[in-house]
């Protein structure tokens, strides 16, 4: 039997293999690389798609978060607000402005941190909550949205795995002051490299993002501000806007993978991904628990079929933070730690690959 993988991006490329080498081939002979219309374009694009009033390109998500956080003012002194269970990017852009991150806690069902969970993690320096849209689905964003405003604190969402997810209609993206994409080649619309993008309500932060995104700038050689180089470059702007139209039925061929999963594990002892049916999960992954995590991946891959841990330590668990936070306990992130397993899931993904993962999960006696 042939091996499955956690994604296929040589199939994708073979599908859009003609536009994609077009729209390469069209930035070369333009000899402009940087700051030109392909990204120019696919701002415009991305901010209609999620209903933002601004849309900035980067040079990656981590980017993303870093200019956002700078862009809003956050800097030493101030403490941000950030789940634990998430990729260590999330704090890592706090880190960067001098601030301090402050790990809270997530619903065991979601993976994503609630109102409540971030509001047990205020403290009298919180000056914004970064909110993460985990694995493909929105957070709790109406009450997440309130708790921010009644305190005065700036909401930023790190939408990196949930580009085309949505709450009650409204987009990843669109909740917060800023909104920070990933299009790391693995996700759902991913470039050939690095990249990224901010999408910004208020136009003086989309000014700021901007400026810091070009070493500070403007205006050629007037730097009014210290900044950064972290401009997303034609190419990646080109074939980015290549995939965007195809973003939607990729999305949903991710969720017709989700439900035949569902079918075929219903009843294996295995806890299957929880949605909150208040909007779009959009399935970067599809992730499901159980105490017998690790036999249940090695059953797998001894079938050739890959699996994935995303994430096997908390972040406040981490070596680099652990140090600082002390006896900080948060169960439920321990516990998915301790228990997730991502399934392969991708446009491109058989009906009878699907069946076939069911089948040794089944057989393993999750």
């Amino acid at each position: 039997m042939s091996a499955i993988g956690m994604l296929d991006l040589r199939a994708e490329y073979a599908e859009l293999r003609a536009e994609i080498d077009q729209a390469v081939l069209r930035v070369l002979a333009s000899g402009h690389f940087v700051l030109g219309p392909e990204g120019s374009a696919l701002e415009a694009e991305l901010a209609a798609m999620t209903g933002a009033a601004h849309a900035v390109a980067v040079a990656s998500g981590t980017d993303a978060l870093h200019l956002a956080l700078r862009a809003a003012g956050i800097g030493p002194g101030d403490d941000v607000v950030v789940p634990a269970f998430t990729f260590i990017a999330t704090a890592e852009a706090v880190t960067y402005t001098g601030a301090r991150p402050i790990f809270a806690d997530i619903d065991a069902a979601s993976f994503n941190a609630t109102a409540a969970t971030l509001e047990a993690a205020l403290t009298p320096a919180t000056r914004a909550v970064i909110v993460v849209h985990l694995y493909g689905q929105c957070a709790e964003m109406p009450a997440i949205a309130a708790l921010c405003a009644s305190r005065g604190i700036i909401l930023i969402e790190d939408c990196a795995q949930a580009i085309g997810a949505d709450y009650d209609g409204r987009a990843a993206g669109a909740w917060g002051a800023f909104g920070c994409f990933s299009f790391y080649p693995t996700k759902n619309l991913g470039a050939y490299g690095d990249a990224g993008l901010v999408t910004v309500r208020d136009p003086g932060d989309a000014e700021r993002v901007r400026m810091l995104r070009h070493h500070g700038s403007r205006q050629t050689y007037q730097h009014e501000i210290v900044g950064y180089n972290s401009r997303l470059d034609e190419l990646q702007a080109a074939i980015l806007r290549v995939k965007l139209p195809q973003l939607a039925r990729f999305n949903e061929a991710r969720r017709r993978a989700a439900a035949r999963y569902r079918a075929g594990l219903d009843g294996s002892g295995v806890v299957l991904p929880a949605e909150h049916g208040h909007g779009l999960h959009v399935y970067h992954q599809f992730t499901i628990r159980s105490a017998r995590r690790d036999a249940l991946r090695a059953a797998l891959g001894e079938s050739g079929i890959a699996s994935a841990v995303y994430y096997p330590l908390p972040v406040h668990r981490q070596p680099a933070y652990a140090a600082s936070v002390g006896a900080l306990e948060l169960p439920a992130s321990d516990a998915a730690a301790a228990s997730v397993l991502s399934l392969p899931i991708h446009p491109y993904l058989r009906e009878a690959d699907v069946d076939r993962v069911c089948a040794v999960l089944r057989d393993a006696k999750p």
